[in-house]
């Protein structure tokens, strides 16, 4: 079937949070206290928010995840319903708390987040391989790392064994083995994330370029950088550049790089280049800064075209 006659179908495996958010005239420094905070909750958590985004931005989304048994787990999963998310393959884990994120927000929209897992720990193998039906028949896989190692694996597992391709957002990064790098379709790390992933400095332009052609040299087939506002960097071994981003004054930068993949992940199921992708992706994470939260968000997709219909008719 042509892939623009239907939505993709795409698994994400991965954590869901309760965020617990304070904004603040500017993120303090450790022992000190900043007074003036405004507080809020809102869903959260990489694999739930990447989730969202994609059956936001147009794909059939099904979610590969554990929330406790508690009110936040109750909550997490009547809002992965309203998005229209398969919600068969999240567990309620009756052992351990819903995961939460504690979340400082400055008036630049710059954060600083501290997390506790609680059932997101616990998501293993076993859970994996439930969904692996649904793993090996999608269009595309997305993956974090916010959740335990060999959960990461067996999903990789089995979508490569599938021919599947398979989007990695390395964040939180950690070690990665050029065997898991190799499986990997596009890796989408930040600039933080790149430089712990390449150990370049990831500072300059051509800084970017070296640590992105030095991660897809590792195995990665794809790379692409997140750089914030200015955009995006990509290498696929034969193409690299720049995809630049949208002038828009940011709110709230959390889960914009979760919106981004999520997004991208979208975009290239849908058959699209590399470089289009990050540019529908770029517009997508644009409007995610405008509005505090996380889930909250992430941005329809007539949003998304209406921004890229904007920009292509600026004189």
């Amino acid at each position: 079937m042509d892939m623009a006659a239907r939505k993709p179908r795409i698994v994400v495996v991965g954590s869901s949070n309760t965020d617990m958010i304070v904004h603040m005239p500017r993120i303090p420094r450790p022992g000190e206290t900043v007074i003036g905070g405004t507080f809020h909750t809102a869903a959260g958590g990489k694999g739930a928010n990447q989730a969202v985004a994609a059956a936001r931005a147009g794909a059939h989304v099904a979610l590969v995840a554990r929330v406790g048994n508690d009110d936040f787990g109750r909550q997490a999963l009547a809002g992965f319903v309203r998005d229209g998310i398969d919600v068969r393959f999240v567990k309620c884990d009756d052992g351990a708390a819903s995961g939460v994120a504690f979340i400082i927000v400055d008036d630049s929209g710059q954060n600083s987040i501290a997390v506790a897992s609680g059932a997101n720990a616990r998501l293993s193998a076993v859970d994996v391989a439930a969904a692996g039906k649904s793993i090996a028949a999608a269009d595309l896989v997305l993956l974090q790392l916010e959740i335990p190692y060999p959960a990461v694996l067996a999903a990789v597992d089995i979508a490569a064994s599938a021919g599947v391709p398979i989007l990695l957002n390395p964040a939180p990064a950690r070690k990665l083995d050029s065997a898991l790098l190799r499986r990997i379709s596009v890796l989408t790390p930040n600039a933080v994330e790149a430089e712990a992933l390449s150990g370049m400095t990831v500072r300059t332009d051509p800084g970017i370029a070296r640590a992105a052609g030095r991660l897809v040299r590792g195995g990665a087939r794809a790379v692409v950088i997140t750089l914030g506002p200015r955009g995006a960097y990509y290498d696929d071994g034969s193409n690299a550049g720049f995809v630049p981003g949208f002038k828009i004054k940011a709110v709230d930068a959390t889960a914009a790089g979760d919106v981004f993949s999520g997004a991208l992940a979208v975009s290239l199921a849908e058959g699209r280049s590399l470089p289009e992708a990050a540019r529908f992706a770029n517009a997508a994470a644009a409007l995610s800064v405008t509005k505090l939260g996380a889930q909250p968000s992430a941005p329809e997709r007539k949003e998304i075209e209406r921004l890229l219909d904007h920009e292509r008719i600026r004189p």
